[in-house]
């Protein structure tokens, strides 16, 4: 059993800062990296040792395998955490950071390949039994052939590129005469963005509940789950909204699926933090998605309803322990809702927004935590990921939970640039998401109703109130973050 002492943080921004203070609870030592332009943000600050990537692109930085391994060498690392993104998922860089004699702080480069392929992964599921969608995710890519499967498997169907996410190369057919345009458009959106043009086919589900159930596993055979996050709340394939418990599961559909997430875990032998996606249909059955290989954006959700610390376990799996806890240690209490900030103006089509962040708020709600990468004077530029913080609430039952969130919203506005923040309220307000009635193409549905509306003068007047009164709290030298909260709130009336 290895024990860690100082971890090269292989990435940047909240998942960076995450990870730095779990470490200084546990007395580990920390290196962060960054671009020049990054020098004053918070994640190159605040590790014991930081060090400057120099300039360059993403692939010469962040992506830079051989440049970040130099640096954990020279900075006597021994292990590396990837965060999420970037190389989180690259089993070449999983099994270069082991035969540098380093530990990296997630699952074997097996499980990696494995999972990290839609195809393969599938193959697998059918082995141990796990429910699949209707489809083909053989090898044959012939045209004509990949058309008879569809015209078997049924109309809508979904054509998905096997290697990579997040939408790329992916194509809803509704009948065959769409297939053979739509199939050639996504094999080469997969190729330009992975190098990759092999799709699968599958019954496209209407109307389907995205999800997720957090797995862990250590070196010793124990596997174990955390229960589930409902992550249907989503824009172009991207979550906005992630919550726990969902609002969809029974007591019976939840242990049969947190059961089956176990029984894929442990089938593959895994090892760390892993998520088994799973869809939801309409009459209650649900189908494996992928996983992913990773901690996720919305491990905090879990968090707060189990009281854990993932990244803390991860450590712990890495360093060889045991698990301590056993399932029925485990118990979600109460609800937590996870929203994701982004530098981008829904109000017009969503278009990304930079700027210099003037002021940062601070949730001071017991049960409320901020995730951010930012600070005030921090500058937001399109060279990155365009979220800027994650907001999470706890509460006592989904309907605080809601509520609490839509407080806390005007608690932390990202003055000086645009953000998503409106929208975020717009979708806690809409009576289908109050009464649990999601899914993965709610904003698409809902759209008209999640626009802005117009401001009355009645809105106005009760602005101009709530700042004149919150103002006055500077004076008192107490939190001042909502000051900015009702004129950001009512999008475009400060600059009047």
């Amino acid at each position: 059993m290895a024990k860690i002492k100082k971890i090269l943080i292989a990435n940047r921004g909240e998942i960076a800062i995450r990870i730095i203070n779990t470490c200084r609870i546990k007395g580990i030592a920390t290196v962060s990296i960054y671009k020049p332009e990054e020098k004053d943000y918070p994640h190159a600050l605040l590790a014991d040792e930081s060090i400057c990537l120099g300039d360059g692109t993403l692939a010469e930085t962040y992506l830079n395998q051989k440049l970040l391994l130099d640096i954990a060498k020279k900075y006597k690392a021994d292990a590396i955490h990837p965060g999420y993104g970037f190389l989180s998922e690259n089993a070449e860089f999983s099994s270069n950071v082991r035969k540098a004699g380093l530990i990296f702080i997630g699952p074997s480069e097996d499980s990696m390949k494995l999972m990290g392929d839609k195809i393969s992964s599938k193959v697998k599921m059918e082995e141990i039994g796990a429910p699949l969608i209707p489809g083909y995710h053989g090898d044959n890519q012939d045209i004509s052939f990949l058309s008879n499967q569809a015209k078997k498997i049924g109309f809508p169907i979904l054509v998905k590129a096997s290697a990579g996410g997040g939408g790329k190369g992916m194509r809803i057919v509704n009948s065959e005469s769409e297939f053979d345009d739509s199939l050639e458009g996504a094999k080469r959106e997969a190729m330009n963005a992975f190098g990759n043009d092999k799709v699968l086919i599958e019954k496209f589900i209407v109307n389907p509940r995205h999800i997720e159930v957090q797995v862990f596993s250590d070196q010793h055979g124990n596997h174990l789950h955390l229960f589930e996050r409902e992550c249907s709340i989503q824009r172009r394939y991207q979550k906005i909204v992630e919550e726990s418990p969902s609002p969809a599961l029974s007591t019976k559909l939840r242990d049969e699926m947190t059961k089956t997430a176990v029984k894929i875990s442990s089938s593959i032998d895994y090892e760390g933090a892993g998520t088994i996606e799973f869809i939801l249909d309409e009459d209650g059955k649900y189908y494996f998605l992928e996983m992913n290989t990773r901690l996720q954006v919305e491990h905090p959700v879990t968090e707060m309803v189990t009281g854990l610390d993932l990244v803390d376990l991860q450590i712990q799996v890495a360093e060889g322990q045991k698990l301590s806890l056993k399932q029925e240690d485990i118990h979600s209490r109460g609800h937590a809702i996870e929203v994701r900030l982004y530098a981008e103006d829904p109000d017009n089509e969503f278009l990304p927004s930079i700027g210099v962040i003037e002021k940062v708020g601070s949730p001071f709600f017991p049960g409320a935590r901020l995730d951010t990468g930012f600070e005030d004077g921090n500058e937001v530029t399109i060279n990155f990921d365009p979220m800027l913080a994650k907001l999470i609430v706890h509460a006592t039952d989904r309907s605080q939970a809601i509520e609490k969130m839509k407080v806390v919203l005007d608690q932390v506005p990202f003055y000086g640039v645009t953000t998503n923040r409106d929208y975020l309220r717009r979708i806690l307000d809409h009576s289908k998401f109050k009464d649990g009635e999601t899914f993965t193409h709610f904003v698409e549905t809902y759209k008209d109703e999640l626009q802005k509306s117009d401001l009355t003068n009645e809105d106005i007047a009760k602005a101009i109130f709530v700042y004149l009164n919150t103002s006055q709290s500077k004076n008192n030298n107490e939190v001042t973050s909502n000051v900015y909260g009702p004129w950001d709130s009512l999008s475009g009336l400060r600059n009047v």
